[in-house]
């Protein structure tokens, strides 16, 4: 009987802006302070894509150009790209096809998935499914986001989270058992549009004069009702993936959450059982990524990571999107 091919991450970069925004500059901004950013959200920089004219897709381009170099792949070899991103260069054309084409990759299809801060797990599950079905054998997953495009930085209670980064995975087939994506679970719940979104700019409030100056190309967000949700949505599922596959967290070597707020990350952590060593942060350095922010973890902390370390995923988002993956790490460091 033919083993099932899975789906499994075989190398990983990333491309983070060199602009440091830190809290003793964001408190000249706007009324805030480390103390308080510190306290509630736990970021004490953040990176900031500056320059005009660059958005996702320049970030995303440079870290596909270093994972294609670092891997010795080719970039005709690339049979399909997706990119993860709630912060597009434009509504159309995708931010993969954008990518691609700077990137010299011309043999390859793809598209854009907007799955708010879940846009990581959401786009693995997609990107498994055609590796899976033998659709697709090497496959480049994009996340990128500009937040900095989206975030307003007269308002105190949203602007400290944000950071731009990009990240680039080279996802591939494997036919080892026990090695790769083993399982997911995924949920959504539309009543987030209510507390969490970006009002202006698409069909529904097209841009205008009036748009721009009531500020509603911003993230806006009601803090208190997404944390509510995020805590328990995010612990509960990671335990529920957790149960459903008969693991302890001896088991577990890491957990790496979305890095959205210290206080969901140590929720998640303490419902599930795990040591504060074994729950991988990185929001104090480069704040809320978005989608982006799982990979980030991933690429920062991959030499720690030995073939066969079980890792949980676990993400919250706009829409609401949220979820957890049960992934087996698929090689030792180098």
């Amino acid at each position: 009987m033919e083993t099932k091919k899975r789906a499994v991450i075989t190398a990983v970069e990333a491309f983070i802006p060199e602009y440091i925004l830190d809290n003793n500059m964001l408190s000249q901004m706007v009324d805030t302070t480390d103390e308080w950013i510190m306290t509630r959200i736990g970021v004490k920089e953040r990176r900031i894509l500056k320059e005009d004219g660059l958005g996702t897709s320049f970030m995303g381009t440079e870290a596909v150009k270093r994972l294609l170099e670092k891997t010795g792949t080719k970039p005709e070899d690339v049979d399909m790209l997706i990119c993860a991103t709630v912060t597009p260069d434009m509504l159309f054309p995708a931010t993969a096809n954008i990518i691609c084409d700077k990137a010299g990759i011309m043999n390859a299809w793809g598209y854009d998935i907007n799955a708010g801060c879940s846009g990581f797990i959401f786009s693995f599950e997609t990107a498994a499914s055609f590796i899976e079905s033998g659709r697709a054998k090497k496959m480049i997953l994009v996340t990128g986001e500009r937040m900095s495009g989206i975030t307003d930085y007269t308002d105190r209670t949203t602007c400290p989270l944000f950071g731009d980064a990009a990240v680039a995975m080279l996802i591939e087939p494997t036919s080892e058992e026990n090695t790769g994506l083993l399982d997911s679970i995924l949920h959504v719940d539309g009543v987030g549009r209510h507390y969490l979104f970006q009002k202006a700019g698409g069909s529904m409030y097209p841009s205008t004069e009036e748009t721009v100056k009531n500020r509603e190309h911003f993230v806006y967000q009601d803090g208190q009702t997404v944390f509510k949700y995020a805590v328990s949505r995010m612990a509960d599922v990671s335990v529920e993936i957790m149960d459903k596959n008969n693991l302890s967290s001896e088991d577990i070597a890491y957990l790496i959450p979305h890095q959205a707020n210290m206080r969901i990350i140590e929720a998640t952590g303490k419902r599930m059982g795990l040591q504060k060593e074994k729950i991988l942060i990185n929001i104090e350095k480069f704040g809320n990524t978005a989608g982006t922010s799982i990979p980030l973890v991933i690429w920062e902390f991959e030499k720690n990571f030995k073939k066969g370390d079980i890792l949980i995923f676990s993400a919250f988002g706009a829409g609401f999107t949220w979820g957890s993956m049960y992934y087996k790490w698929g090689y030792d460091p180098a």
